[in-house]
């Protein structure tokens, strides 16, 4: 059965997932220069329309609003074939998150048909060097100065750093402690006074960087949202995205239980091939069961936001939670059962198993998804 045939979904999203499958497997890009892979892949998902999935139909967007079943749909599918196409679709959508849910119509009619078309990269600057998980401790301020704001301080871990056109950038603007104290801000990537300050490099490559704000200019009308509701706004664009996070989590999964599928009945020993051990049996059955259990959880998330139009920040945290604790799991087993072929560098499997562990930690590590769902759980 096709897993959208599920009724989660409806005969659009099949289509989509059936067409992009098909689109993926005609596209090759080497990573090599992660930078320029990621221009690359950029490039092509707007061309081929894949983009229009991260913006609303007004700025040509696939669907009138965001859907959280296209998202979950593109991004389960981009995984499954190509880590680097899966973060560049992902970083276009949460990068311009913020404009589209808070952005004047000016900014988004200049920015988010680029974005569609992959003209211009977006980035999502919340994090710092001593906060992350805890927001409330950020530092980086936004001065008011007339028509303008000016940010001062430092981000760190921002996907997309050092290759973005605009950043959608968090700062202290003032207006009370902690978290109610945030601004969100549209910064483009040529502003005076916004810097690289360093690249980093990950496990599994993809373009990250920290940026420095020195006395960085922002006209009043580059705001996104309200003074002070910032955090607010960080945290609505997180939860639309927070269930195609787990549905990238599926993406590299299924191709684990694919390739460890396709390896145990090719290979021999014991005078039989692996797949007809029933230890091999067992855990294949194991890592279909995460998967299975992982994708319902992801499913009904994006479900229940788009059709029922409920606030889904407890599903979506168990989605997240479920799917890539799950996939981490099931991708272990997948690389034991390749034996010393699973930790070679460049089998698939090898790729998988750096490519899945961020995934535990961005947009909310497993141990913060824990006490969201706990909270959810004890506010109800």
């Amino acid at each position: 059965m096709n897993r959208y045939d599920l009724p989660f979904f409806d005969a659009e999203h099949r289509a989509q997932g059936a067409v992009l499958d098909a689109w993926m497997r005609d596209q090759h890009v080497d990573h090599r220069d992660t930078d320029a892979a990621c221009r690359q892949w950029v490039r092509r998902l707007g061309d081929a329309g894949v983009l229009r999935a991260c913006v609303p139909g007004a700025f040509g967007g696939a669907r009138a609003a965001l859907d959280s079943r296209a998202l979950v749909v593109a991004r389960e599918t981009l995984a499954y074939h190509d880590g680097l196409a899966d973060f560049a679709f992902a970083m276009q959508g949460l990068g311009s998150g913020a404009i589209t849910l808070e952005g004047s119509g000016e900014l988004q009619a200049q920015w988010l048909p680029k974005v569609a078309r992959g003209e211009a990269i977006a980035a999502f600057a919340l994090s710092e060097p001593d906060a992350g998980s805890d927001v409330a401790a950020m530092q980086c301020a936004a001065r008011d100065d007339g028509d303008a704001w000016v940010l001062d301080g430092e981000k760190t871990w921002i996907s997309n750093g050092g290759i973005a056109d605009f950043y959608c950038v968090f700062a202290r603007s003032g207006q009370a402690p902690g978290t109610r104290g945030i601004g969100a801000f549209l910064v483009p990537a040529d502003t005076p006074g916004l810097a690289i300050a360093e690249r980093i490099d990950v496990i599994a490559p993809h373009p990250l960087a920290r940026l420095r704000f020195t006395d960085c200019r922002v006209p009043k009308g580059q705001q996104l949202g309200a003074p002070g509701e910032g955090f607010k706004l960080a945290m609505r664009t997180l939860d639309i995205f927070r269930a195609s996070v787990a549905a990238a989590a599926l993406g590299f999964a299924r191709r684990a239980l694919d390739e460890a599928v396709a390896w145990s009945k090719s290979r021999r020993m014991f005078g039989a091939t692996l797949a007809d051990q029933q230890l091999t049996q067992a855990t294949l059955g194991d890592m279909a069961t995460d998967i299975e259990a992982a994708a319902l959880l992801t499913y009904r998330a994006a479900w229940q936001r788009d059709v029922q139009g409920t606030r889904t920040t407890r599903e979506a945290a168990m989605a997240k939670l479920t799917a890539t604790e799950h996939a981490q799991r099931v991708i272990d087993r997948a690389v034991q059962l390749h034996g010393g072929r699973g930790v070679q560098s460049g089998e698939v499997v090898e790729r998988l198993y750096r490519e899945i562990r961020a995934l535990r930690i961005y947009e909310g590590a497993s141990e913060v998804q824990r006490l969201i769902i706990g909270r959810e759980t004890l506010s109800s």
